[in-house]
């Protein structure tokens, strides 16, 4: 069986003193230890699956050392529970534990599971949403430090920190690799509007047609939907019955399911991807982004990134630490990732 890593491991392995991991681990780093350091005896702790007693460091500390996670689906979500899988990540590496609970899109549950959460000494909590979307922040929340992921404070002055998606820069960016490409007739299907991210993708869009100086044609943005069959129909309305100079020569949609739906509408038409058609989709959905034929380009949502800097931002307000930026912003955005596979490529002549 293999042996439990120990504070001496971590300490060899971040190149530092036994000394400087406890004080790091247990929350005294800062003034202590070298911010450099305390990098690297986190990176080294989280390598190693190090955690430190959690009874010992709760006598020591007057803390439980368990951050309390609500979340309206993300539990049973294969996808946005990569927001989850970060936070915890990082609650690991510095001796917390989470527990989670999942009130499954019934805001009724809310006010009632962060109570049963604080009735268990949690020393702080997280709000995690599948989509991004505005929330009415459950009043025991106030109660301890808390911070938001993937969602805000739907209150006109925000009450709590959230860690965002940078929607309109991804929308800017995934727009720009296809101008790049040499497109000037880009469709874009753009989800539904009872959704907060989609304005801000077309916005960007917008936003990129207008920096390239390519005018922009109204008549190309769909408010689609967000499902395959959506994609299809959307596909269709721009692709079908119509010669190949009046089509576009590339179609970003607002996620990857939209992409699956157009990718099954070229296939009917005839039209060959990315020869004919480019196809750009948005979330990088693991096992269908990387496995379509032909592979797709995606604008990748930084979930996992967005729930290690929300669990960042939390625990450093737990142990003190958290003095950047302090009372002059509610907000941090993580910057989405292009990822470029086979379904883009240079637009037709015609």
């Amino acid at each position: 069986m293999n042996r439990k890593a120990t504070a001496l491991d971590v300490a060899k392995r971040a190149g530092v003193s036994r000394s400087a991991v406890s004080l790091v681990l247990n929350g005294r780093g800062d003034g202590n230890v070298a911010k450099e350091s305390q990098d690297r005896i986190r990176a080294a702790a989280l390598e190693l699956n190090y955690s430190p007693n959690a009874i010992a460091l709760s006598l020591r500390n007057q803390r439980s050392r368990v951050i309390g996670i609500l979340s309206d689906e993300v539990v049973v979500s294969p996808f946005d529970g990569n927001i989850i899988g970060g936070a915890d990540d990082i609650a690991r590496s510095r001796g917390f534990v989470t527990v989670v609970m999942d009130t499954e899109r019934d805001t009724a549950r809310d006010a009632s599971a962060i109570e049963t959460l604080l009735d268990r000494q949690v020393d702080g909590l997280m709000y995690v949403t599948v989509g991004l979307k505005p929330i009415e922040v459950p009043q025991g929340m106030l109660r301890v430090p808390s911070v938001l992921a993937n969602c805000y404070d739907a209150h006109p002055e925000p009450q709590l920190h959230h860690v965002i998606p940078d929607e309109l820069t991804g929308g800017r960016e995934a727009t720009e690799h296809l101008l790049q490409l040499g497109h000037r007739d880009i469709a874009l299907l753009a989800g539904s509007e009872d959704s907060p991210a989609a304005p801000l993708r077309v916005q960007g869009y917008r936003d990129a047609h207008a920096a390239a100086n390519v005018p922009l044609r109204s008549d190309r943005i769909f408010m689609a939907g967000w499902d395959i069959d959506a994609g299809y129909r959307g596909a269709m309305k721009l692709l079908d019955g119509v010669s190949a100079a009046e089509r576009p020569t590339a179609i970003m949609c607002a996620n990857d399911r939209l992409a699956v739906g157009v990718t099954l509408a070229a296939a009917r038409l005839g039209l060959r991807v990315p020869e004919d058609l480019s196809i750009m989709g948005y979330d990088d959905e693991t096992r269908i982004a990387d496995t379509m034929v032909p592979a797709l380009t995606s604008m990748a949502l930084p979930l996992r990134e967005i729930g290690r800097a929300a669990m960042t931002k939390l625990l450093d307000a737990i142990e003190g630490t958290d003095t950047a930026g302090k009372g002059t912003t509610v907000e941090t955005m993580v910057p989405c990732r292009l990822v470029t596979r086979d379904s883009t490529g240079p637009a037709p002549t015609r």
